[in-house]
């Protein structure tokens, strides 16, 4: 059976821990890619990809809710069989039957049943494989992107003031260690200082949650004010245009980046208690959350005439006098602040993956203890140390395994979900069914989503056979 939640919380604060599970990293790198698809092309990709987005948590919902169900039939008959001392044959008619629940409907999201064990419902040994792998490539790009962004932090509030376009550049006058270096020495501490809590346990609870979410708030807020500010002193700095075909395709991999949740839905929405208002508050959430990466985009296109890969560091470049220089320099080292909490946390996720993917049956070997926080952290900081191109490793990473995870996923999930409740509960309703029904909406997904990804694949190798 599914885990049943100990802990509960009311609605609202269930959807700010969703508010707060979106908005992270790939929040920050929205405006530099917006300066590079126009400020219209930008606006318009965000609202597409947070609604299809939106339509793939519903399919998650409406899978967790079958699969609670049928996890609850297989309770049902397995005390039936036992008390009754039921023949196999008896017990394969049963399971045939129509499922009537001594408790009422037997769909409910009350147990957290994880994609992970979605997966194993609804798919054959293969396609399990197949999830396991996407998700763990996906938390690799994820790591290299946590990586990523605390070495550039550190590396920009350490180096002094100067040439910040070019890598080779001293990191201080009559220096010769470079830019580049000190960020690969930002990389290697950051890897020797969190890496030692992967080989443990660590979980995060609803109070931390709710520090981290006041956190991100001060911290977007007060982009948002300061990008304002400025333009009302120093006018519009920033001249994007509307549109830009070229840069269509990097954005579409970022924006799936910045809308991914759903790997984490389940564990977020299980503690709810008013499960029924969750068919108004969520799309609510995706509604707040659109509008503000928008507001928080066009500000900063306009406000900005150069727009680094990682938004907070456009405030350290010109740092204020007094109170202001401390926010730009809060604003600079936010990241390392709300990254290094996660950071160990998605490492030990991956390492239960690799687990479940190369070492099932076998968990409590020394080795695999071992060898398997060293496989989660090596490979994905070794790609941080060869790129630091913060808007390259959200772009791949939100586009293929991204999109696996956001947009293919959700969709086999619930196609399999419907088809094995029409065969074992044909006359029970599900409660919390996806309101875009029907087959039309699945193959929209499918097509949004090869279509995304041819693109980004072209534009791709366009760029390496003429490069800029």
């Amino acid at each position: 059976m599914p885990e049943a939640t100990q802990d509960d919380y009311p609605t609202w604060l269930g959807m700010v821990f969703v508010f707060n599970l979106i908005i992270g990293t790939g929040a920050l790198t929205l405006p530099a890619a917006f300066a590079r698809a126009g400020w219209l092309g930008g606006s318009v990709m965000v609202l597409l990809v947070g609604f299809i987005s939106y339509v793939t948590v519903t399919f998650v919902i409406e899978a967790m809710a079958s699969a609670n169900a049928i996890l609850h039939l297989r309770s049902v008959l397995k005390r039936r069989t036992a008390r009754a001392g039921a023949s196999d044959s008896d017990s394969d008619a049963a399971e045939s039957s129509p499922l009537v629940s001594e408790e009422g409907t037997p769909f409910s999201l009350a147990s957290r049943v994880e994609m992970g064990e979605m997966a194993t419902i609804y798919f054959t040994g293969t396609g399990v494989a197949v999830f396991y792998l996407c998700l763990a490539i996906y938390l690799y790009g994820d790591l290299s992107i946590y990586a990523a962004a605390i070495g550039t932090s550190l590396k920009d509030v350490i180096c002094a003031a100067g040439n910040v376009t070019d890598p080779h550049a001293p990191c201080w006058p009559d220096h010769s260690f470079t830019r580049i270096e000190c960020y690969r020495a930002c990389v290697v501490a950051t890897g020797l200082l969190l890496g030692p809590f992967v080989f443990f346990n660590v979980q995060k609870t609803k109070y931390i949650q709710i520090l981290t979410v006041i956190f991100r708030w001060c911290a977007f807020t007060s982009m948002i004010v300061m990008a304002v500010s400025r333009l009302i002193q120093d006018g519009v700095q920033g001249h994007p245009g509307p549109v830009i075909p070229t840069g269509i395709p990097s954005l579409f991999g970022t924006c799936i980046y910045s809308f991914m949740c759903h790997h984490s839905l389940p564990s977020l929405l299980a503690p709810v208690r008013e499960k029924r208002h969750l068919t108004w508050t969520l799309p609510l959430d995706f509604i707040l959350i659109a509008i503000f990466y928008i507001l928080l985009a066009l500000t900063g296109v306009f406000a900005f005439d150069k727009l680094d890969d990682l938004y907070t560091l456009n405030f350290l470049e010109n740092p204020g006098e007094g109170f202001t220089r401390v926010i730009d320099y809060f604003l600079a080292l936010f990241p390392v602040f709300t990254l290094s909490a996660s950071l160990p946390i998605v490492a030990i996720t991956l390492r239960n993956n690799l687990q479940a993917i190369l070492v099932a049956g076998r968990r409590n070997s020394v080795t695999c203890r071992a060898l398997l926080p060293l496989l989660a952290l090596l490979p994905a900081f070794a790609v941080t140390l060869l790129t630091d191109s913060l808007s390259s490793l959200v772009g791949f990473t939100g586009t293929y395994a991204g999109a696996g995870v956001q947009y293919i996923t959700p969709v086999a999930l619930v196609y399999c979900a419907r088809r094995q409740i029409s065969a074992l509960m044909p006359s029970s309703p599900n409660p919390h069914r996806s309101p875009f029904q029907g087959n039309k909406w699945l193959l929209l997904v499918v097509i949004w989503c090869a279509l995304g990804v041819v693109l980004v694949t072209v534009n791709f190798f366009t760029s390496v056979a003429h490069p800029p």
